[in-house]
């Protein structure tokens, strides 16, 4: 489901979790997303240990407590990208 603007992806306007093939996990709501990479608003950031939390114990303890936003906005590219998911599915 989720919103629908013409030219957008499907999860435009959804909450997702970016994971990547490095130390970062994203989390923050989809602008948009294609070939390129995918660009995020109101963004969130964790590095894998950080706080003493894996990147998936950050991810669950956001699904049920939110986010504290970082960034604005933020794009990252495709090829940095290992996995994107709905928040609300976690």
């Amino acid at each position: 489901m989720g919103t629908f603007h013409q030219g957008k992806s499907e999860l435009h306007g959804i909450t997702v979790v970016v994971d990547t093939t490095g130390p970062e996990v994203f989390v923050g709501r989809c602008d948009d997303m294609d070939d390129r990479g995918i660009l995020l608003n109101d963004v969130d950031v964790h590095q894998d240990g950080e706080g003493g939390r894996s990147k998936e114990e950050y991810v669950r303890r956001a699904a049920m407590l939110g986010v504290w936003k970082k960034h604005d906005r933020l794009f990252i590219p495709s090829d940095r990208i290992a996995s994107v998911r709905r928040l609300g599915e976690i």
